[in-house]
């Protein structure tokens, strides 16, 4: 006999099951984790709210009020009650061909800035990505710098750069032969003025830019780009087929912040004109003010203040739009 005849086998009990949760407190637990669940989010987000309904919504709110109304001095000092006029304030103002010149200035304007933020942003984005890593660090702090500088002072710069008697700007075009551009005024016209405005624009806005499409650069992938130069691609068609489409959404976000800020611009106009610039340098910001600031229309004022809002509504809806796109592609 072996002794596996010999050994008695063991029994082994079968496991013990546990019964399902009656349905109703299930459901009733379940319920209870998600509403709760769903709570917490808003909850975090509230006091960002609260401050975003105090600081943002009631300026909206009385800009709103005011563009339908007849305000004035009048009424600022309370001699006279605020009287409701429908849409009198947008009709006269829509009907204002002035109005619609400043508003072709302001886009040609903000376009111009754009333009020249993304294309000088993305070429000194690229070099910096092919330089050493000490160069690379002396850019990145002189884009610091020049960022962070405040726009007073950044503009106080640029009137010395190009003043008519001492700008270094018009001391160094004339050492080019032929040229002569001592006492030349740049502000004496309104598309040379504007341009410098927009060349003091562009030099605040490329930090930010360049900053952002370096960081989104580090995340394209070197052996797409080795891929593609192997396949015969040139240094254009490695940046149009591997590196432009996965920077597209970065593109698309920089491109629409910049539209939105340059359609804002009112600081560099102000100051760089004395507080009082002349009619062919006047942009929707800066006419808004004039309107209620020193013609004492406020309902006017408001009135191209909520139209300018409502511009600027639609290039976000224009961003909103294209990365529901990029968003459905990926």
């Amino acid at each position: 006999m072996s002794a596996a005849d010999t050994t008695t086998p063991t029994k082994v009990p079968p496991p013990r099951q546990v019964p399902p949760a009656p349905p109703a407190a299930t459901g009733r637990a379940s319920g209870t984790k998600r509403s709760g669940g769903g709570a917490v989010p808003w909850a975090l987000l509230a006091p960002c709210l609260l401050i975003l309904a105090v600081v943002l919504g009631y300026p909206l709110v009385r800009l709103v009020t005011l563009s339908f109304q007849k305000f004035g001095q009048s009424q600022l000092w309370g001699f006279q009650p605020a009287e409701s006029v429908g849409f009198d304030n947008f009709a006269k103002v829509l009907g204002d061909g002035e109005f619609w010149t400043v508003v072709v200035r302001t886009v040609v304007f903000a376009a111009a800035c754009v333009v020249f933020t993304m294309v000088i942003g993305m070429l000194i984005a690229l070099l910096l990505q092919r330089v050493s890593g000490w160069v690379k660090t002396l850019i990145n702090i002189a884009l610091v710098a020049s960022w962070g500088m405040p726009i007073i002072v950044a503009t106080t710069v640029f009137k010395w750069l190009f003043d008519s008697d001492y700008g270094i700007f018009n001391a160094l075009l004339s050492k080019l032969p032929g040229v002569d551009m001592i006492g030349h005024n740049w502000f004496a016209s309104g598309p040379e003025g504007l341009a410098v405005i927009t060349l003091l624009v562009v030099w605040g806005a490329v930090p930010f830019v360049v900053i952002t499409l370096s960081a989104g650069l580090t995340q394209v992938p070197k052996e797409l780009e080795e891929a593609a130069s192997l396949d015969g691609a040139g240094a254009w068609g490695v940046f149009r087929y591997v590196t432009l489409p996965i920077l597209k959404p970065i593109v698309v976000m920089l491109t629409t912040l910049s539209v939105i800020w340059d359609m804002g611009v009112f600081p560099q106009v102000f100051v760089m004109r004395g507080g009082h610039p002349e009619a062919e340098f006047q942009l929707l910001t800066t006419y808004s003010y004039d309107r209620a600031f020193v013609v004492n229309d406020y309902a006017q004022g408001s009135a191209i203040a909520l139209l300018t809002v409502l511009l600027l509504l639609g290039v976000i809806g224009v961003y909103m739009r294209q990365m529901l796109k990029i968003g459905e592609v990926e």
